[in-house]
């Protein structure tokens, strides 16, 4: 099945830029684009800093998980880019796989995997390496 991309008459088209322009508007008056001004556009979680293009990879989080309650001081938000959002999600859902009560338990969650556990062992050297390479010139 191909698809053809048409061009819609001028009447539509002028139409669609009415309505994206209105969207915009509206957006700006929303959370997130009063999110971006309140906060410096640095993720929270990781640290990294977004501009430009990159700006759209940075997304509101709720910190209590409703996205209803939106403070206009924003004391509910934090900016997070789109994985760190994406792991604080999977954390609230895992707090409730596991049976914890509320989305406000401090607990931190034990992690479910670690690719750089025990990578401290494998790179120091074992006393014995370490005792027989001393004494080559």
């Amino acid at each position: 099945m191909s698809m053809t991309s048409e061009r819609p008459d001028p009447k539509r088209q002028a139409q669609l830029i009415a309505e994206l322009r209105r969207d915009v508007k509206q957006r700006e008056k929303g959370y997130r684009a009063r999110a971006l001004k309140i906060y410096p556009h640095i993720c929270t979680s990781c640290g990294r800093e977004f501009s430009g293009k990159r700006l759209r990879e940075l997304t509101v989080h709720h910190k209590d998980h409703d996205h209803d309650n939106n403070p206009s001081d924003g004391s509910n938000w934090e900016l997070l880019c789109v994985y760190c959002h994406d792991h604080e999600h999977e954390k609230f859902r895992m707090k409730d796989h596991l049976g914890r009560s509320s989305p406000g338990d401090d607990e931190e969650l034990p992690s479910i995997s670690n690719p750089f556990e025990g990578l401290d062992t494998l790179l120091k050297p074992s006393r014995s390496e370490s005792k027989s390479e001393k004494g080559k010139p």
